[in-house]
């Protein structure tokens, strides 16, 4: 049986989950509140303030879907109590992030500054080179992110560019002269 799946969802103080027909969960709590439609063929139950998912059969696709809507509910637990961040560091001679409101403005080397603008309940900060993207929704904050890093990824001779704070960058030897 999936090891993951099988474990039960503890729901901490202060959070709801309820469970609608068709499997859509909604749960709330401090921070706010997400609604997922998971897979119909998952039987979801609320016991005794845990959340537990269990499947029908042992079919290859059934295993790989009770994981993965176990996973998907423990996110959203975690979400609407913690919240989730990402961290990114600029590294580069001139290159710099400026926040204004929910427009995050990007000067990265290119001819003309990068300006996005913020998805709904996501939150961005910027710390001196450090962009630290915040929410509620896992995914979107990792979607986010990676969006922010796609502007101007790490390059690996100077390492200049947008990374992931615990991101390691693998440095390669440039070109030496002839002699």
């Amino acid at each position: 049986m999936s090891r993951i799946g099988r474990m039960p969802v503890a729901i901490p103080a202060g959070v709801t989950v309820t469970i609608a027909e068709g499997n859509e969960v909604t749960v709330k709590g401090p921070k706010g509140e997400l609604n997922r439609v998971l897979p119909k063929e998952m039987d979801i139950k609320l016991e005794d303030g845990h959340v537990v998912v269990s499947r029908p059969n042992d079919l290859k696709k059934m295993k790989s879907l009770h994981g993965l809507t176990r996973t998907l509910i423990h996110n959203m637990v975690i979400g609407v109590s913690e919240g989730y961040t990402k961290t990114l560091e600029i590294n580069g001679v001139g290159y710099r992030a400026q926040k204004a409101g929910k427009k995050l403005t990007l000067t990265l080397g290119y001819s003309h500054p990068v300006e996005m603008e913020d998805p709904d309940g996501i939150e961005t900060k910027v710390d001196g080179n450090k962009i630290i993207v915040s929410g509620i929704s896992k995914e979107k904050v990792g979607q986010y992110a990676a969006e922010i890093r796609e502007k101007r990824k790490p390059e690996p001779y100077k390492g200049k560019g947008i990374k992931y704070a615990d991101e390691v960058i693998r440095r390669k030897v440039g070109k030496t002269g002839k002699k």
